[in-house]
């Protein structure tokens, strides 16, 4: 399928993880005619990220398909511009309005390798070394691991414990990448957010971070949302 002249995959990438998470599938999509643009959120508050990502998408023009994976999936809820044709969450957490990240991250018991997460002095959550291998990815290569060790970026309290506004999944096409061998948000609360989103769910065997261990299934429905949305 020929997109339309000037459509825009936006990506946002979620805690302890920048743009780059998102390498491989951004090459996917640009070999399919897609433009695509990473948004460099802060993950110092919700209000914070939404203005980011607001500003990333003022950058584009023509149609607009947002991504978001894990806490970017609070995110990409506030993209209301009316460019943007469809929210594919891939692994990631949608609360309602009123409804903070916490609430829906620890709605269900944790995996038993989770990783203990606990806010440093300043007020931000690193994920503990061990984390990345035991929940992040635990289907990641070593090289993958160690580098998303060495770029991982912090979330701050604010960023999980503000309350959503209401969501644009209400009025857009949603599309859900549900991630059944998941440690960190467990796949039962990914099957609620879904079915109460009425998402298009995709499920299938892999980790929480799919961008990095199967980045040809996120592209895959990334690419059918555009196709759904944009023909």
């Amino acid at each position: 399928m020929k997109f339309p002249e000037n459509t825009t995959v936006v990506v946002v990438h979620g805690a302890w993880a920048d743009g780059s998470s998102w390498q491989a599938i951004i090459c996917m999509l640009e070999d399919r005619g897609l433009n695509v643009i990473a948004a460099p959120i802060p993950l110092t508050s919700l209000s914070d990220d939404a203005a980011a990502l607001k500003r990333t998408i003022a950058r584009t023009h023509g149609p607009v398909i947002v991504a978001g994976h894990a806490y970017a999936g609070a995110v990409i809820a506030t993209a209301n511009d009316e460019r943007v044709k469809a929210l594919v969450y891939v692994a990631a957490l949608a609360p309602d309005e009123g409804e903070t990240v916490a609430q829906v991250f620890y709605r269900d018991e944790p995996h038993p390798k989770a990783p203990q997460l606990a806010p440093d002095a300043d007020g931000f959550i690193w994920m503990p070394d061990e984390g990345f291998a035991g929940a992040f990815a635990q289907n990641a290569t070593d090289e993958q691991i160690a580098l998303s060790k060495a770029v991982q970026r912090p979330i701050s309290v604010n960023s999980i414990q503000e309350p959503a506004p209401v969501p644009a999944w209400k009025s857009k096409p949603t599309w859900y990448l549900l991630a059944e061998q998941d440690r960190m948000i467990n796949p039962k609360t990914q099957r609620f957010m879904a079915e109460r989103m009425k998402a298009t769910v995709r499920p299938f065997a892999v980790d929480h971070t799919p961008l990095l261990t199967a980045p040809e299934k996120v592209a895959d429905v990334i690419l059918e949302a555009a196709q759904a949305t944009l023909s």
